[in-house]
């Protein structure tokens, strides 16, 4: 999607920041011994509540409002009966849809107390995102995304799943472009339009390089392959010519 209008600007960034806001209390509720559901119930209320429903339900008729991904999940978990302990990692990717437009954000939180190397990976994994977002701006090419996170993930010695990429968002939850990379792809040419919306997610990895289905008769939930802790960071945003404006923010 490219805006035109300001009301489309306005619903944008009304849908977003309902994202934000489910995902934002739902990390904050995130504790041993609290369930996936209970979790995702919270980021329903919150939805539901100011008139918005869940994406990928509305969309693919997945079995929940949000994703909860768990360890060795990387992304499209189910939530359900597992209980969070400490020491987990956890995935929270929140999407929406209100009056017609879509928003979609991420981000991965660890449970204390946490190996230093996964608060590491956690932080890093922010940065990589931000790294990520300074290379919007209008005229730049697509490929400066990935090649300026590749570069990041190389020198801290991550790795990136290179079959989870980022994509357009808008009217409908995955729009053109599509399969956005979020790393280095030589054969990406497209160029970055004023105006578009899109999002940002890589999935930073200590060793995995692929999102993998688990063959367990879950058609939803994707694992790290090779098995390796694994983070991501997404938000939905806006090309201009000053940069990226970023939707899904909580306030």
């Amino acid at each position: 999607m490219v805006i035109s209008t300001e009301d489309e600007l306005a619903k944008l960034k009304e849908i977003g920041r309902l994202c934000a806001q489910a995902m934002e209390a739902m990390g904050k509720a995130l504790e041993p011994g609290i369930t996936t559901r209970e979790l995702d119930d919270i980021g329903r209320r919150i939805l539901e509540n100011a008139g918005a429903q869940s994406a990928p339900e509305t969309c693919y008729q997945f079995p929940a409002a949000t994703c909860i991904s768990v360890n060795e999940e990387v992304a499209h978990g189910i939530p359900g009966d597992r209980v969070i302990n400490a020491g987990d990692l956890v995935n929270i990717d929140v999407s929406a849809v209100k009056d017609g437009f879509f928003g979609d954000t991420g981000a991965s939180y660890a449970v204390p107390p946490v190996k230093r190397e996964i608060e590491k990976l956690c932080r890093d994994g922010r940065r990589a995102l931000w790294t990520g977002l300074q290379q919007v701006k209008s005229g730049k090419p697509i490929a400066g995304i990935g090649n300026a996170i590749g570069s990041f993930a190389k020198k801290n010695r991550y790795t990136l799943i290179t079959n989870l990429s980022s994509h357009g968002i808008g009217r409908s939850l995955h729009e053109e472009p599509k399969e956005v990379p979020t790393w280095p792809d030589p054969d990406e040419d497209r160029i970055l339009e004023e105006g578009l919306v899109f999002t940002v997610e890589p999935f930073l990895s200590m060793g995995a390089n692929w999102a993998e289905d688990g063959g367990n008769g879950d058609v939803w939930t994707l694992y790290s392959d090779p098995k390796a802790p694994t983070v991501q960071y997404e938000h939905t945003v806006v090309v201009t010519r000053n940069g990226p404006l970023i939707l899904t923010l909580p306030a």
